[in-house]
């Protein structure tokens, strides 16, 4: 099973040095799109999606983060950071994975 990251062109290029593919997205209309394929994909197991990203669709992504379990659904920090009160992207990862950053 693969990961995928779909979002902030900073993100995805980010992940893309340490081998995971993205796709960089900055509309509401590219990120649904993006969703479709990965969701189709039999190949990803995860989907990392940043926040600023999932803020565009938050519905929709919320419903996968709930009801979603092939592939899992992740919301990941945006590059613009996270506020105190939510974890770290090491933390995230670390968790959704099992990689440490």
């Amino acid at each position: 099973m693969k990961v995928l990251v779909i979002g902030h062109p900073e993100a995805v290029l980010g992940f893309s040095l340490a081998g995971v593919n993205g796709q960089a997205v900055t509309t509401a209309e590219e990120a649904d799109r993006a969703l479709d394929v990965a969701l189709a994909s039999k190949e990803i197991g995860i989907i990392l999606v940043t926040q600023d990203i999932a803020g565009m669709l938050q519905a929709r992504v919320e419903d996968l983060k709930l009801h979603s379990t092939i592939p899992l659904v992740v919301e990941i920090p945006s590059p613009a950071g996270v506020s105190p009160d939510q974890p770290s992207l090491s933390e995230v990862v670390l968790r959704a994975i099992g990689i440490k950053l």
